[in-house]
Protein backbone atom coordinates (compact mmCIF):
# COMPACT_ATOMS: atom_id res chain seq x y z
CA UNK A 1 0.00 0.00 0.00
CA UNK A 2 2.79 2.44 0.81
CA UNK A 3 4.52 1.85 -2.52
CA UNK A 4 1.27 2.43 -4.42
CA UNK A 5 0.74 5.69 -2.55
CA UNK A 6 4.29 6.85 -3.30
CA UNK A 7 3.84 6.11 -6.99
CA UNK A 8 0.56 8.00 -7.04
CA UNK A 9 2.11 11.05 -5.35
CA UNK A 10 5.07 10.92 -7.75
CA UNK A 11 2.73 10.75 -10.77
CA UNK A 12 0.75 13.72 -9.46
CA UNK A 13 3.93 15.75 -9.01
CA UNK A 14 5.15 14.92 -12.51
CA UNK A 15 1.77 15.86 -13.96
CA UNK A 16 1.78 19.11 -12.00
CA UNK A 17 5.25 20.04 -13.25
CA UNK A 18 4.60 19.32 -16.91
CA UNK A 19 0.98 20.42 -17.15
CA UNK A 20 0.91 23.40 -14.82
CA UNK A 21 -1.32 26.12 -16.29
CA UNK A 22 0.72 28.77 -14.48
CA UNK A 23 3.74 28.08 -16.67
CA UNK A 24 1.69 28.10 -19.84
CA UNK A 25 -0.18 31.29 -19.06
CA UNK A 26 2.90 33.16 -17.91
CA UNK A 27 4.71 32.32 -21.15
CA UNK A 28 1.68 33.36 -23.20
CA UNK A 29 1.29 36.59 -21.24
CA UNK A 30 4.95 37.43 -21.69
CA UNK A 31 4.74 36.87 -25.45
CA UNK A 32 1.65 39.05 -25.76
CA UNK A 33 3.21 41.80 -23.66
CA UNK A 34 6.24 41.91 -25.96
CA UNK A 35 4.21 42.29 -29.15
CA UNK A 36 1.98 45.06 -30.40
CA UNK A 37 0.36 45.65 -33.80
CA UNK A 38 2.52 48.74 -34.31
CA UNK A 39 5.64 46.57 -34.44
CA UNK A 40 4.52 45.06 -37.74
CA UNK A 41 4.12 46.52 -41.25
CA UNK A 42 1.45 49.14 -41.58
CA UNK A 43 -1.37 48.17 -43.93
CA UNK A 44 -5.16 48.05 -43.75
CA UNK A 45 -6.54 45.52 -41.24
CA UNK A 46 -3.27 45.17 -39.29
CA UNK A 47 -4.97 45.36 -35.90
CA UNK A 48 -7.74 42.87 -36.71
CA UNK A 49 -5.20 40.43 -38.11
CA UNK A 50 -2.82 40.86 -35.18
CA UNK A 51 -5.46 40.22 -32.53
CA UNK A 52 -7.09 37.33 -34.38
CA UNK A 53 -3.82 35.50 -34.98
CA UNK A 54 -2.14 36.26 -31.66
CA UNK A 55 -5.03 34.63 -29.82
CA UNK A 56 -3.33 31.30 -30.63
CA UNK A 57 0.33 32.07 -31.31
CA UNK A 58 2.74 34.96 -31.32
CA UNK A 59 2.70 37.25 -34.31
CA UNK A 60 6.45 36.94 -34.87
CA UNK A 61 5.70 33.47 -36.21
CA UNK A 62 3.61 35.07 -38.94
CA UNK A 63 6.13 37.82 -39.60
CA UNK A 64 8.76 35.15 -40.26
CA UNK A 65 6.66 33.73 -43.10
CA UNK A 66 6.27 34.99 -46.62
CA UNK A 67 3.52 33.51 -48.73
CA UNK A 68 1.33 34.23 -51.68
CA UNK A 69 -2.30 35.15 -51.14
CA UNK A 70 -3.34 31.60 -52.11
CA UNK A 71 -0.83 30.07 -49.70
CA UNK A 72 -2.05 32.29 -46.84
CA UNK A 73 -5.59 31.11 -47.59
CA UNK A 74 -4.48 27.46 -47.68
CA UNK A 75 -2.68 27.94 -44.37
CA UNK A 76 -5.84 29.32 -42.77
CA UNK A 77 -7.79 26.31 -44.08
CA UNK A 78 -5.14 23.98 -42.66
CA UNK A 79 -5.25 25.69 -39.24
CA UNK A 80 -9.04 25.40 -39.21
CA UNK A 81 -8.91 21.66 -39.91
CA UNK A 82 -5.78 20.60 -38.01
CA UNK A 83 -5.72 23.06 -35.12
CA UNK A 84 -9.41 23.88 -34.63
CA UNK A 85 -8.98 27.53 -35.58
CA UNK A 86 -12.43 29.11 -35.41
CA UNK A 87 -14.04 29.65 -38.77
CA UNK A 88 -14.51 33.31 -39.53
CA UNK A 89 -16.93 35.16 -41.71
CA UNK A 90 -15.80 35.41 -45.36
CA UNK A 91 -15.45 39.21 -45.28
CA UNK A 92 -13.31 39.09 -42.11
CA UNK A 93 -11.21 36.30 -43.61
CA UNK A 94 -10.60 38.43 -46.71
CA UNK A 95 -9.44 41.33 -44.56
CA UNK A 96 -6.95 39.10 -42.76
CA UNK A 97 -5.67 37.60 -46.00
CA UNK A 98 -5.43 41.11 -47.52
CA UNK A 99 -3.17 42.19 -44.67
CA UNK A 100 -1.04 39.04 -44.68
CA UNK A 101 -0.52 39.15 -48.45
CA UNK A 102 0.41 42.85 -48.34
CA UNK A 103 2.59 42.76 -45.22
CA UNK A 104 4.22 39.34 -45.63
CA UNK A 105 4.27 38.46 -49.36
CA UNK A 106 6.04 35.47 -50.87
CA UNK A 107 9.80 35.72 -50.48
CA UNK A 108 9.59 38.42 -47.80
CA UNK A 109 11.13 36.23 -45.09
CA UNK A 110 14.39 36.20 -47.07
CA UNK A 111 14.42 39.99 -47.43
CA UNK A 112 13.82 40.48 -43.69
CA UNK A 113 16.57 38.04 -42.85
CA UNK A 114 14.30 35.87 -40.75
CA UNK A 115 15.29 32.52 -39.32
CA UNK A 116 17.70 30.62 -41.52
CA UNK A 117 17.96 26.85 -41.43
CA UNK A 118 21.60 26.10 -40.56
CA UNK A 119 21.45 22.86 -42.59
CA UNK A 120 20.26 24.46 -45.83
CA UNK A 121 23.74 25.53 -46.97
Amino acid sequence: MKRWLKLRVFAALVAALFCAPIGVSSVGAQTLAEEAPEQFPSAPHREETFYFCSACHNFKLIAAQGMSRDKWSETMDWMTVKHSMPKIEPDEREKIIDYLAAAFPAGAQIQRGGWKNPFSN
